[in-house]
């Protein structure tokens, strides 16, 4: 089993900062890829940014330069960093982790219990 406590939603007004972090825990040999995912009311989910275990990051097109995400590989915890917020990145916002299974050996994927950010305008 994989824990995985997210923190650092709220609100916020636009142009504001917010700091996202997910902390991973339990039966956990490596981590493969750490993630962040949202998803807005009547939308899917879709990915934000994401981080592989070599350092390689991938950000979606709507927050790159404005987003950074960044990990503590010793707290197994993943960092999404959010600058110049903007309305339309309302919404809630699930940390992923794909990790290989300490007790299995097996390549799981977890997801966090979701935070909501809002962004006023």
């Amino acid at each position: 089993q994989v824990q995985l406590v997210e923190s650092g939603g709220g609100l916020v007004q636009a142009g504001g900062s917010l700091r996202l972090s997910c902390a991973a825990s339990g039966s956990i040999f490596s981590i493969i890829v750490m993630g962040w995912y949202r998803q807005a009311p009547g939308k899917q989910r879709e990915m934000v940014a994401v981080v592989t275990s070599g350092g390689s990051t991938n950000y979606a097109d709507s927050v790159k330069g404005r987003f950074t995400i960044s990990t503590n590989n010793a707290k197994n915890t993943v960092y999404l960093q959010m600058n110049s917020l903007k309305p339309e990145d309302t919404a809630v916002y699930y940390c992923n982790f794909v990790v290989r299974s300490s007790a299995t050996m097996t390549v799981m994927t977890n997801w966090g219990q979701g935070t909501q950010v809002t962004v006023s305008s």
